[in-house]
């Protein structure tokens, strides 16, 4: 990609400002498309149809801009956590965690999640695209169809691999650069156990049983490179995008069974806008199925509990929650070694039984200690690091409903982690690997000691297993795509029973994809205006 001089890069912004400042000013009364939610897909969505010259398209964000240094800066992401910048979601008190209520961060803002999250660039295993070609009966979610986007999208900077990666497409992904000694020792320490490891972790290791390699990241000379601004900030100038921030979508506007447009809470006022052809949500798994179900679209029983009336049966809208939960193992550092990049550099996928030919377990190493509220009761050491292990194909299924028919309540989310006894065998596989690694020899030279778990048996693992677990945030499949009486939407991601709808975001996986979810959100994003350019014959 021809890149722009500094100069030219500041006239641009300046041009773009300038821009969205006449286009916001006066909206208009309709739009040929209206995306819902600027994050890891919505952007996709509406970078794509306003490609077009004659199509006008709206993207409407409930957050506010990403310009900040707590954004930009890939070592301040912590810091947007509990911000104006994360939704704040918080599930249900959980019996399977000891009664724990998890807080469920989700991004808010230009960029959505990938303007707070950990820059991680993972693509998700072969295995999930063929599941989820297979579920929707659409080869065009195959892993080989995917993986040509993945090609087509990518500005790889790092080794060149051209089998698996492209170097001319709008999203810049590099390994962590100059990673930490400690990064170094998680790819030794997998060694020493017998796990593969790789140049990165997008190409051969994700069709393969899994392994160990250095974090592909969303970072360029050392600045967070968000999917908002790899693909809708060099829009910004064009005429035919117009980007709003600071407006809530309550509910979709029908016209008897067809979309017609959004009713938004903007300003502190509600207005309708049109849309002439499509609305796309694209909001996120806890926004979009709520926004679906204030639009009468959902569960039947759900909808009339609240007092909502029913305009399409959907049992699936808010069913199948699925997220990545991940148990801390910390060490203390012999001497204090520095995070570098986001402090999240190395990764590692495996297998928590011998015979699966997939990995199920996912490992992040963070170079600082992450406990959760429970497990930093049991001292934390002020230099030291954590691995994130985690549960990358979960069994447990959680639920979100309303708590009434007012758009501004909180949705009630039952997250119902570990509430599948799969899940406490795994993890308990998951840390017995995680302390085989952080106590290898690889890591002798930089480590005091193990801190937490430590060794633990039976119920008491277990209980720490409870007392432990946190999210990784990648909460995603409520409103999967498939072919059953629980899919929401078809491989074109259209709504089933309506028309003029698409959804365009995590929700509709019909599993978590094995690895965060970002790079996923976008290839659904490249799907959506797939379907829709060819649909609309744009």
């Amino acid at each position: 990609m021809t890149e722009a001089h500094p100069a030219d890069q500041a006239d641009i912004l300046r041009r773009a400002a300038e821009n969205q400042a006449r286009l916001t000013a006066e909206l208009k009364p309709a739009y040929n498309f209206i995306v819902c939610g600027a994050g890891s897909s919505g952007s996709v969505v509406a970078r794509r149809l306003a490609e077009n010259a004659a199509v006008q398209v709206l993207l409407v964000e409930a957050g506010g801009s990403d310009e900040a240094e707590s954004v930009l800066n890939p070592a301040l992401w912590p810091t947007n956590l509990g911000t104006e910048r994360d939704w704040g979601f918080t599930a249900e008190p959980n019996p399977h965690l000891n009664g724990r209520a998890l807080p469920m961060s989700m991004g808010k803002g230009l960029g959505g999640g990938s303007s707070i999250n950990v820059m991680v660039w993972a693509r998700g295993h072969r295995s999930d695209w063929e599941h989820f070609a297979a579920e929707s009966g659409d080869a065009r979610w195959n892993y080989q169809n995917v993986l040509d986007i993945y090609r087509r999208i990518e500005n790889w900077r790092g080794a060149p691999d051209p089998s698996h990666r492209g170097t001319d497409g709008p999203v810049w992904v590099q390994p962590a650069a100059d990673p930490s000694p400690i990064a170094h020792a998680l790819l030794d320490a997998a060694s020493e156990l017998g796990i593969p490891t790789f140049d990165s972790p997008n190409g051969r290791m994700m069709e393969s049983e899994g392994g160990a390699a250095i974090t592909d990241m969303l970072v360029r000379d050392g600045r967070r490179q968000s999917l908002f601004r790899a693909y809708v900030q060099p829009y910004l100038d064009r005429p035919n995008l117009t980007v709003i921030t600071g407006a809530t979508v309550e509910r979709i506007a029908f016209e008897g069974n067809r979309a017609v447009g959004v009713d938004l809470l903007h300003g502190g006022a509600r207005t309708r806008i049109g849309a002439r052809q499509e609305v796309v949500l694209s909001m996120g798994a806890m926004q979009t199925p709520k926004v679906l179900m204030h639009s009468g679209i959902g569960d039947e029983a759900e909808l009339r509990r609240v007092g909502i009336p029913v305009r399409q049966h959907l049992p699936g809208v808010g069913a199948n929650l699925q997220d990545h939960v991940s148990f801390g193992c910390t060490w203390e550092y012999a001497e204090p070694i520095a995070p570098r990049n986001s402090g999240s550099e190395a990764t590692l996928y495996w297998k928590s039984r011998r015979e699966l030919t997939a990995p199920d377990l996912l490992f992040c190493q963070v170079e600082f200690p992450v406990p959760s509220e429970r497990t930093a009761a049991r001292g934390v050491p002020e230099h030291g690091w954590t691995m994130f292990a985690g549960l990358a194909q979960p069994q447990s299924r959680g639920r979100l409903r309303l708590r009434s028919d007012d758009p501004a309540a909180a949705l009630q989310i039952d997250a119902n982690m570990l509430s599948d006894p799969a899940d406490m065998t795994a993890a308990l596989a998951c840390i017995e690997l995680c302390r085989e690694l952080g106590n290898a020899r690889a890591f002798r030279p930089l480590v005091r000691g193990e801190v937490m778990p430590g060794d633990l048996r039976g119920e008491a693992l277990k209980d720490y297993v409870r007392d432990s677990a946190v999210t990784y945030w990648h909460q995603t499949c409520t409103a999967k795509m498939g072919r059953d009486s629980m899919s929401v939407v078809d491989g074109s991601l259209r709504v089933y029973g309506v028309e003029g709808l698409r959804i365009a975001d995590g929700s509709v996986l019909p599993r978590v994809t094995t690895g965060n979810t970002q790079a996923p959100c976008a290839i659904i994003g490249e799907q959506a205006a797939a379907s829709l350019r060819a649909a609309h014959q744009l």
